[in-house]
């Protein structure tokens, strides 16, 4: 049975744009940074991701040429979407409907972690769901005050456990975090 990863950015407010919104933009990506985001994807069984994340990546990887591509290319994907009415890229089916019985049964079936590559509103709904079992986290030193946040207003008090940090040179944290279950009131 697959555990679920969430991995994402975020500035340290809290908010998940696409990197080129803000990460990459001021110099805050490097190759150190690069080897546990590639070991993620490297180990992972299968790739969950919403359907803007999902739409974004397949404008992209399909075509470039270089080995990361490759290895997404290759990579069973699953996108969640109720509109989207085909998935075009290599390897990838659409769960629609029930999400939260489609990622249990995708969880039973895979042997290795499931990936889920930033897609906020997925990531929040599940976590709501207590569905997300560990979320590897990159911490951008930058404040944006604006913008899809990692966790949404309404969402239930939830508890986490840190198993792993570590910091760039860039000022990024890479903080991994075990989910524990609901806060009690």
């Amino acid at each position: 049975m697959g555990k679920l990863v969430a991995q994402t950015f975020l500035t340290i407010d809290g908010v998940m744009e696409a990197p080129d919104k803000w990460q990459l933009a001021n110099g805050l990506f490097d190759d150190k940074m690069g080897e546990p985001i590639g070991a993620a994807f490297t180990s992972a069984g299968a790739i969950l991701l919403g359907r803007v994340t999902y739409q974004e990546f397949a404008a992209f990887w399909p075509t470039a040429n270089d080995p990361f591509a490759q290895l997404l290319n290759e990579k069973p994907k699953y996108v969640v979407s109720n509109t989207l009415k085909t998935a075009d890229w290599k390897n990838t089916q659409i769960l629609k409907g029930d999400v939260m019985a489609a990622v249990a049964k995708l969880k039973k079936d895979t042997a290795n972690d499931i990936l889920i590559a930033g897609s906020a509103q997925l990531v929040s709904s599940l976590t709501n769901a207590g569905a997300i079992d560990e979320y590897q986290l990159f911490i951008h030193p930058v404040v944006v005050a604006k913008g899809k946040r990692l966790f949404k207003d309404g969402i239930d008090p939830t508890l986490f456990e840190l198993i792993s940090s570590q910091g760039f040179a860039t000022g990024v944290i890479e903080a991994r975090y075990r989910y524990k279950g609901k806060a009690r009131a």
